[in-house]
């Protein structure tokens, strides 16, 4: 009998390894014939944005690269927590993935306390994919022409300059808050609804001032409308390289703008996430890549996951304080 129960034993032992290894096995298996079939790349955005242009741009070269199309799918809304949430409840098998922003992976967890997604829990860091400064511009009738002479203007001014923004929680409605408080200003914020109309308040004089991307400001800069005083980046622009930076002006360690990442659900294999970073940081090495990026501003990313987990973090935390000092709350 004894006998009979270690044979009994020994086969359940065995019956067990041989379905971890089938799991094993099958979960190699998927990865190693990842991809089978297309991929959506969620973009939280509208159509013909900075974050849709940079998610279609690369998703050309990563289906040449993997063979499988990459299908860009709008989902906009809620400044980009509407795709971000649907994202997170996908398949965690590297079919649906999201071209995430500052905005919908680092701000929206600061100002909204109910959000329906945690940006560090609900997702799988892939690859950072592109940094976009922006740039502080003031209408012509501000007679400043660098960021000494904008910090003494409004000290001696203080609530007169009215700032636009795309909106409450944006980027350029944060970054703009961080400079108030390193540069101890005090400024009046306009949130309109989109960069498109804060441009053009902009351009008309109803805001005296207003940081916005690049990419999005060129055409008004070039055309005379708006002065450019600085970018919000920690070096310089390429697409302006002669425009110094705000903290080469007077506001050391400021640094403020947009980025882009590719992301996939948590809890996609690690070897389909492996590949996927091995083929975005390698598209993103290409020299018409880079030169699109450029063109429009940008400036392409790269790196490990690892490194894209800590930039989040660090822009949870960075953001958080900015929103606690002005008491900004979107729930």
């Amino acid at each position: 009998m004894k006998a009979a129960l270690n044979m009994k034993k020994a086969l359940g032992v065995g019956a067990a390894a041989l379905v971890l290894g089938m799991a094993g096995t099958s979960a190699h298996a998927q990865g190693a014939g990842y991809p089978a079939r297309p991929i959506t790349v969620i973009v939280p955005f509208a159509a013909g944005g900075a974050t849709d242009l940079l998610a279609r741009q690369l998703g050309k070269h990563l289906s040449t690269a993997m063979g499988q199309p990459f299908v860009i799918e709008n989902r906009a809304g809620a400044g980009g927590t509407v795709g971000a949430r649907i994202a997170s409840r996908a398949e965690p098998d590297g079919y649906t993935l999201i071209m995430g922003t500052n905005a919908s992976h680092a701000i929206a967890a600061t100002v909204n306390k109910q959000l329906s997604y945690d940006p560090l829990k609900d997702f799988q860091a892939i690859s950072l994919v592109a940094h976009v400064p922006q740039v502080l511009m003031v209408h012509p009738s501000v007679k400043v022409s660098n960021v000494a002479e904008l910090i003494d203007y409004s000290k001696k001014h203080p609530g007169e300059l009215n700032f636009g923004s795309a909106g409450n929680g944006t980027p350029g409605h944060l970054g703009m808050e961080l400079f108030k408080m390193m540069a101890d200003v005090d400024m009046t914020h306009i949130p309109f609804q989109g960069g498109g109309p804060a441009l053009v308040a902009l351009a008309g004089g109803q805001v005296q001032l207003m940081a916005d991307n690049v990419s999005s400001a060129l055409p008004q800069i070039k055309g005379g409308k708006v002065n450019a005083i600085a970018v919000t980046s920690a070096k310089r622009s390429g697409a302006l390289p002669d425009l110094p930076t705000i903290a080469e002006q007077g506001v050391p360690g400021f640094e403020s703008g947009s980025w882009f990442a590719l992301f996939a659900p948590a809890g996609t294999p690690k070897d389909i996430v492996a590949r996927l970073n091995q083929e975005t940081v390698k598209a993103l090495s290409a020299p018409e890549v880079r030169e699109t990026l450029t063109t429009q501003g940008a400036e392409p990313g790269g790196g490990t996951p690892e490194e894209l987990s800590k930039l989040v973090q660090d822009d949870i935390g960075k953001w958080s304080k900015v929103v606690q000092r002005i008491g900004l709350s979107m729930n």
